[in-house]
């Protein structure tokens, strides 16, 4: 059986423009960053969150807060994918309640780990406005989400994967397109 074709998407020096782009939309719609913080989703809309926020300060001179959202228990799949599922830690040192959150996750497909992070953001206080940034749209939503951010489109078939590598979660950033059932 031959390995599924890999083709690099997007190398660092691509991803790191992709994040100072939307660095710069998000403080165009926003006017700023008073009242804005950033929820990165585990596990690489974390580091993809820390990156935007050090971008924002770059630009504006002082960083927004990071927090960091867990949803493994408000996933619809939960039963599917583990029989024991890795919990991890959520930790948002900043108040919700009006704030505008900028939900942050690496690759937007289904839209069901969005629904999931919009529940578990509820269930911790009542935001002003979430808005969402991913690195990676590849389509195919079964839910009615869309990003507010994105870094790039990359239009796949059912049987393709996006995979994202970061240097904080792989050694390396890159964004690869695989083809067939890997996984």
């Amino acid at each position: 059986m031959t390995p599924p074709a890999r083709v690099r998407v997007l190398d660092a020096a691509s991803i790191e423009r992709s994040l100072t782009r939307i660095a710069h939309e998000i403080l165009e719609r926003n006017k700023g960053l008073p009242g804005l913080g950033l929820v990165g989703v585990q596990t690489r809309g974390v580091p993809l969150a820390q990156r935007l926020a050090a971008t924002l300060g770059a630009i504006e001179g002082a960083a927004p807060p990071v927090g960091v959202l867990d949803i493994n228990l408000y996933r619809d799949d939960l039963s599917r994918i583990a029989d024991h599922p890795i919990l991890r830690r959520t930790q948002i040192p900043f108040e919700i309640d009006e704030a505008t959150i900028v939900l942050v996750d690496d690759v937007l497909y289904t839209g069901r780990t969005v629904r999931a992070a919009l529940d578990a953001i509820m269930d911790l206080g009542r935001p002003r406005a979430i808005q969402l940034a991913v690195l990676v749209d590849r389509g195919h939503r079964e839910l009615p989400i869309r990003p507010d951010y994105v870094g790039k489109n990359i239009p796949t078939s059912l049987t393709e994967r996006v995979r994202v590598e970061l240097d904080e979660t792989d050694g390396g950033d890159q964004i690869l397109l695989l083809g067939g059932d890997s996984r």
